[in-house]
C-alpha cells in the first residue's frame, strides 16, 4: 500500500502533467485556426487546376507532349511519398498515415513490384524504418520550417521530377492526411504520376461551355500545368497535414487533460481514505493503551 508521501508526490506529478497537456491543447487550438484557414484556401486552386488539366487533356489526343500525364506506360516501379508530422503527441495522426502507406507498400511488394519511398517528416520515417527502411531513397526534414511555404513543396517536387526524368520509377503516389474537422482527419493516397485526369462533364448537358484559345499551344500549356500540378498537390498535402496535425493534437491533449483530472480525483480520494485509516488506527492504539492502564 503506498504511503501518504507517495500519493502526494503522485498527485503533484499528475497535476504538473495536466498543466502541460492543457497548455499544449490551447497552443494547438490557436494554431489550428490559422492552419485550417490556409488549408481551406488552398483547395479551390488545386481543384481549379485539376479542371483545367482535365479540359486540356480531353482536347489533346497526343499525350506524348506531357510525359507526366502519360507516364512511362509501365507500372513496375512505384515511388511512395509519405508525409507525416515532425512531432508526436497527436493521437493517431502519424500512425494512420504510416499504416496506409505500409499496407500499400506490402501489397505492391507481394505483387512483385519495386517500391521506393521518399519520407517527409520524422515520425513516419521512424515508424516505417524497421520494415521498409531499405526502400528509402530520400528523407526530408522540415523541423526547422516554422511555416510551410510553396518553396518547400516545390523542393520536394523537383526531387520527384528528377527521379522521373532519370527513369527511377513509373508511378508516384502521395500520402497525407486530409483535414475534415477537429475530430476527423482522413489519411488519403493521391496519384501524382501519371496524373489522373478528373472526369469532365459530358457535352450536351445543357450548360454552355466556354471556348478558350491558348497561347502558346495547348500541348505546351498542358505540359507546364502538369509539372506545376506536382508542386501544387504536394503543397496542398503539406497544408492539409499541418491542419490535421493540430486538430489531432488538440483532441489528444483535451482527452489527456480530462484523463489527468479523473486520475487526480481518484488519487485524492485514495489519499483521503488512507489518511483517515491511519488516523483511525492511531486513535484505536491510543484508546487501547489508555484502557490497558
Amino acid at each position: 500500500m503506498p504511503s501518504l508521501k507517495d500519493l502526494r508526490n503522485r498527485i503533484t506529478s499528475v497535476k504538473a502533467t495536466r498543466k502541460i497537456t492543457k497548455a499544449m491543447q490551447m497552443v494547438a487550438a490557436a494554431k489550428l485556426r490559422r492552419a485550417q484557414e490556409v488549408a481551406t484556401a488552398a483547395r479551390p486552386y488545386a481543384e481549379r487546376m485539376d479542371q483545367m488539366i482535365a479540359s486540356l487533356g480531353a482536347r489533346i489526343t497526343d499525350k506524348g507532349s506531357a510525359p507526366l500525364l502519360a507516364g512511362t506506360g509501365r507500372d513496375q516501379t512505384y515511388l511512395l511519398i509519405v508525409m507525416t508530422g515532425e512531432r508526436g503527441l497527436a493521437g493517431g495522426f502519424n500512425t494512420n498515415i504510416s499504416k496506409l502507406a505500409r499496407q500499400e507498400a506490402q501489397r505492391l511488394l507481394a505483387q512483385g513490384k519495386t517500391v521506393k519511398m521518399i519520407m517527409v517528416g520524422r515520425k513516419g520515417a521512424e515508424a516505417l524504418k524497421r520494415e521498409l527502411g531499405s526502400h528509402y531513397v530520400d528523407r526530408i526534414d522540415l523541423r526547422a520550417v516554422r511555416q510551410i511555404a510553396f518553396a518547400n513543396a516545390d523542393e520536394i517536387a523537383q526531387k520527384v521530377l528528377k527521379l522521373f526524368e532519370a527513369g527511377e520509377f513509373d508511378v508516384a503516389k502521395l500520402y497525407f492526411s486530409e483535414f475534415k474537422s477537429v475530430i476527423k482527419q482522413d489519411p488519403v493516397a493521391l496519384q501524382l504520376i501519371p496524373a489522373k485526369i478528373p472526369e469532365t462533364k459530358a457535352h450536351g448537358s445543357g450548360a454552355a461551355e466556354a471556348v478558350h484559345q491558348y497561347e502558346p499551344s495547348e500541348e505546351e500549356v498542358l505540359g507546364d500545368l502538369v509539372t506545376l500540378n506536382i508542386s501544387t498537390q504536394i503543397f496542398r498535402g503539406l497544408l492539409e497535414n499541418v491542419a490535421s496535425f493540430y486538430g489531432a493534437q488538440m483532441s489528444a491533449m483535451d482527452s489527456a487533460t480530462r484523463n489527468a483530472g479523473e486520475m487526480i480525483n481518484k488519487l485524492t480520494l485514495k489519499y483521503n481514505r488512507t489518511r483517515q485509516a491511519m488516523i483511525t488506527k492511531e486513535l484505536i492504539e491510543i484508546i487501547s493503551g489508555a484502557e490497558a492502564l
